[in-house]
């Protein structure tokens, strides 16, 4: 089932998830209604708190990156068929010299920027069947993971952008919140007033 997903504004967006227990109600269904939304909306990446829930729980198949021309022969293989559930992640260490890559989120349409980003990641987490792994990622893996990892820290792309550029972002982000913008996904927006 494709679920509303949650936009600009909306505090659910500012929470910091919790963890969940292997007693999680529908937990199944839940991940394959992420996935439904994930992909009706073009998505690389999708995390519960997008879809209201705030939990430690988000998802991510890149291979739609994998066509990319830009990127070399391996990170094209790295990059198709990554599928994976992360839940209860913890981003244990992020190394390296950061790195700009242009970023948008299911959560702020029509809005893509430059965001740095630290290149490796090494993140422990429990999978669909809590199962425990700890991995290290990098280059636009790891990104990916790290732009879900921060929507269940109440975190958002664009709060990694300079005080200008938020300044300048102001009024299109006020706008997303009031649900003025066109999208061809479903939504749900928090600032929009009732009774029309």
């Amino acid at each position: 089932m494709i679920l509303p997903i949650v936009a600009y504004g909306d505090p659910v967006l500012r929470k910091v998830a919790k963890d969940i227990g292997t007693d999680y109600p529908k937990l199944n269904e839940l991940l394959e209604n992420m996935w439904d939304t994930m992909y009706n909306a073009h998505g690389v990446g999708l995390a519960a708190p997008q879809v209201g829930l705030p939990i430690r729980v988000f998802v991510v198949d890149t291979t739609p990156f994998s066509d990319d021309e830009d990127l070399t022969e391996a990170e094209q293989k790295a990059l198709n068929g990554f599928k994976k559930v992360f839940i209860n992640a913890k981003i244990e260490e992020e190394t390296g010299k950061e790195w700009e890559f242009n970023e948008g989120c299911l959560s702020i349409p029509d809005i893509r920027e430059d965001v740095k980003r630290k290149p490796e990641i090494t993140i422990s987490y429990v999978d669909e069947h809590f199962k425990p792994h700890k991995e290290t990622y990098d280059g636009l893996l790891a990104r990916v993971i790290q732009h879900e990892y921060d929507h269940i820290e109440g975190v958002l792309f664009t709060d990694k952008l300079s005080s200008l550029k938020k300044r300048l972002l102001k009024s299109r982000l006020e706008k997303i919140s009031k649900g003025k913008i066109d999208v061809d996904y479903r939504m749900r927006f928090p600032n929009v007033k009732k009774g029309r």
